[in-house]
């Protein structure tokens, strides 16, 4: 009913409305196109910090830059929220090869995935290759005991979403070591989960059943996978890898934290996350979302906005393999009886932003859908029922009646460089980095006018 009455009310003050707030707006984007912050500072983190995995030395000078750059701005509170993070460490460069029936060998471009074991040497065995993880389920344990099983789950180039093509191949990457090891497996690999075909292997997190047998995983780059692939067409082939991977202690970190006083204390929140694999430099996944979070709220002091709610700007921690970061800021927040009416996430790189997914009731969609017009010049027309985020997906759990919005973004170049070494300041567009910028403002403060 409270989604209803205020888009009825947009509708009878629909002259006002567009006028006012279209004129922000355009402010907004000015401030972001001539006067915008986010290319400079993306270029430091990612070259002053460099890549950014949790638990690592980068990873805490990662929390003293954003804790550094947001008092520089003088917003009205910055501070640290004090979260335990996994630490797991890739060790030595791997290594791998493969060798055919008839001795020939290939030298495979090839990393662990995330909280993988180590081999304890160099291992190697014959390879199985299953063409997804449903295939792997209905193997028959002799089939697999002892070898090296290679998933080789592709890209589905037909889909134009490229996130959903992600999404269908994640489980292989995600459950294939704990599948392939219940079936008595020595290692696997898995095909990058990438679009490109390229010489760039693609890391990621995964995940062990710790009653079960737990066995090494990897990701070979796309190009290998397609020779490897080949090569098993013909005949026998041989895997042999080595990797130092190792679990430690957990560890503390923070989310860094800033915020500007509202007229009440109802919250908006928004963020991305400041950690990151620890190849490439982590600019499109995810120090864009960063810059765009921090720029969205300087943006808005800059040209002397007063806020109806509490705007607070989040820079999680650990997103990427674990979510600690995420999951204890919403605990906090309900902890503290706070009242939350929408969170928004930067998750999908530097790209032109193209709009906002929505998770919510069919009432807040329609709320939100009520913003096209205004946004529509500014080229975000894309506003549909949707995923949020990782980061703040645990506050729905906490707060189920609240709005949450996913930035989203043209996601065809994302996966050349998501989880690898081509993810590097460089492969990021100065203008699109700050049109996504401005776009994260203009939401925050329609959010914050009309909720």
């Amino acid at each position: 009913m409270k989604y209803l009455t205020l888009i009825i009310s947009l509708i009878f003050t629909q002259i006002s409305f567009a006028q006012n707030d279209s004129t922000f707006i355009r402010k907004i984007y000015d401030e972001a196109l001539e006067k915008g912050h986010a290319y400079q500072n993306l270029h430091s983190l990612c070259k002053d910090v460099g890549a950014r995995l949790t638990g690592s030395a980068e990873a805490d000078m990662a929390v003293k830059w954003g804790e550094k750059l947001l008092n520089s701005y003088g917003f009205d509170k910055v501070y640290l929220q004090e979260i335990s993070i996994p630490h797991w460490e890739r060790g030595t460069t791997e290594a791998g090869w493969i060798e055919d029936a008839n001795g020939k060998v290939h030298k495979l471009n090839i990393l662990a995935l995330g909280g993988s074991i180590h081999t304890d040497g160099l291992i190697n065995a014959e390879v199985v290759v299953f063409e997804n993880l449903d295939a792997l389920k209905k193997a028959a344990p002799s089939a697999v005991k002892d070898k090296i099983v290679f998933l080789n789950d592709a890209f589905d180039q037909k889909m134009i979403q490229t996130f959903q093509a992600y999404g269908a191949c994640y489980p292989q990457r995600g459950e294939g070591a704990k599948e392939a090891g219940n079936l008595g497996a020595k290692a696997i690999v898995i095909r990058s989960l990438a679009s490109s075909t390229d010489q760039h292997p693609h890391t990621g997190s995964m995940h062990y059943d710790d009653t079960k047998k737990k066995i090494p995983a990897a990701a070979i780059s796309t190009m290998d996978a397609d020779l490897l692939s080949n090569w098993l067409k013909k005949g026998k082939v041989t895997l042999s890898m080595e990797m130092d991977c190792k679990l430690l202690l957990n560890k503390t970190s923070y989310n860094v934290i800033a915020e500007m006083n509202g007229k009440d204390d109802q919250v908006i929140t928004w963020g991305g996350h400041l950690d990151s694999w620890d190849v490439g430099e982590g600019a499109h996944d995810d120090g864009a979302g960063i810059v765009h979070s921090i720029e969205a709220l300087r943006i808005l002091k800059s040209l002397g906005y007063k806020p109806q709610h509490k705007l607070r700007c989040v820079l999680f921690m650990n997103e990427e393999n674990g979510n600690m970061g995420g999951s204890t800021y919403a605990k906090w927040c309900k902890s503290n009886k706070e009242i939350h009416l929408a969170a928004i996430e930067s998750d999908r790189g530097g790209f032109l932003p193209t709009g906002f997914d929505v998770r919510g009731s069919n009432e807040q969609l329609a709320f939100v859908q009520g913003f096209k017009d205004l946004l529509y010049d500014f080229e975000l027309f894309k506003f549909d029922q949707g995923y949020s985020g990782v980061d703040i997906g645990p506050l729905m759990e906490e707060y189920p009646e609240m709005l949450q919005l996913g930035m989203t973004i043209n996601s065809q170049l994302y996966f050349n460089y998501h989880h690898s070494e081509a993810d590097v300041f460089e492969a990021v567009n100065k203008r699109e980095l700050e049109l996504g910028a401005a776009a994260m403002a203009a939401m925050i403060y329609l959010l914050d006018s009309h909720l």
